[in-house]
């Protein structure tokens, strides 16, 4: 995990040079709050470099030969399998959004062209992670609705920690509390938790480099996979309830837009809605981080020592 989190922390300190030379700039939303004005033009796609340091860390752990005993080799090449596969989604996404704003053409992946590919993704991960995985607070459902389960909890996770990011040190601090419970059962969790600390290194207030969707996605299909693999995947909305709250207020503020013509929230995701409230971006990151700790200990207080 050390080793990881230099690593990150290099990568990523050597991504930021050459994005600015690059000049690969995040462009600010002028609807949103004023304060974000300032960070026009900084450095978006971090997570290409910490998923990369993630990916080579877990190799050379993966074969080095020093494996821990009770970590599952079946169950760690999945999760890093889905976080690869959901990555690269997040990656597509990514060079779009960057390749637009240097020389134009189009601009991001639409809903309609994303949710496809992040949906055979999640059901080739859980065909192959249904039998594997871990009932500890519910009995299984059967193969076949727990195979279609596990499908929505990976697309729905990947989904929800994307709408998380937007805040200097929100999505990354929300990831290392969720993961946190399950460092000594899962060396994709470890080393996960590894590469976003270098991360956070740079995105902390106020951020040198944003996350981007190779990042969050990569995130949400860890978390997905070991709480489906390791624990029970009833427990992740309880646990990531910042993710769910986020996902859940643009389902809402779009719903109402479309049906009525006006908004529920100021601004969607939620995080926003807050700023635009009066809180300091910092209030809520940190507030958020607190509900966070709260949430994934009640997760876990569920569990009864079954763990």
């Amino acid at each position: 995990m050390i080793l990881t989190a230099l690593l990150s922390w290099f990568l990523l300190g050597f991504f930021i040079h050459v994005s600015k030379l690059r000049g690969w700039g995040q462009p600010v939303r002028k609807e949103g709050p004023q304060t974000h004005l300032q960070k026009e033009g900084t450095p978006t796609a971090g997570g290409v470099a910490f998923v990369l340091a993630f990916a080579a860390m877990w190799l050379v752990y993966f074969f080095s030969g020093a494996r821990a005993a009770n970590f599952s080799a079946e169950r760690e090449i999945l999760i890093v399998a889905a976080a690869i596969g959901m990555g690269l989604i997040g990656f597509i996404d990514d060079l779009l959004k960057i390749r637009s704003r240097m020389v134009g053409g189009k601009k991001e992946l639409l809903a309609r062209e994303k949710f496809p590919l992040q949906l055979i993704v999640g059901a080739v991960f859980a065909y192959f992670a249904a039998p594997l995985s871990s009932h500890l607070l519910l009995q299984s459902f059967g193969p076949i609705w727990d195979t279609v389960l596990i499908t929505l909890v990976m697309v729905a996770a990947v989904n929800a920690f994307n709408f998380t990011d937007g805040l200097d040190g929100l999505l990354g601090g929300v990831s290392l509390i969720v993961l946190l419970p399950f460092l000594s059962v899962s060396a994709a969790a470890l080393l996960l938790v590894g590469a976003v600390t270098g991360f956070m290194w740079y995105n902390a207030h106020p951020a040198r480099v944003f996350m981007g969707d190779m990042g969050s996605h990569a995130i949400g299909a860890v978390a997905a996979g070991v709480y489906v693999l390791y624990a029970d995947a009833w427990l992740l909305p309880i646990a990531a309830i910042i993710p769910v709250v986020a996902v859940l207020s643009v389902i809402i503020q779009v719903a109402s837009f479309k049906t009525t013509g006006k908004r529920v929230f100021k601004m969607s995701p939620i995080q926003h809605h807050f700023e635009l409230s009066g809180w300091k971006e910092t209030q809520v990151t940190v507030r958020f981080w607190m509900i966070t700790a709260l949430a994934t200990a009640a997760a876990w207080g569920l569990m009864g020592g079954k763990w």
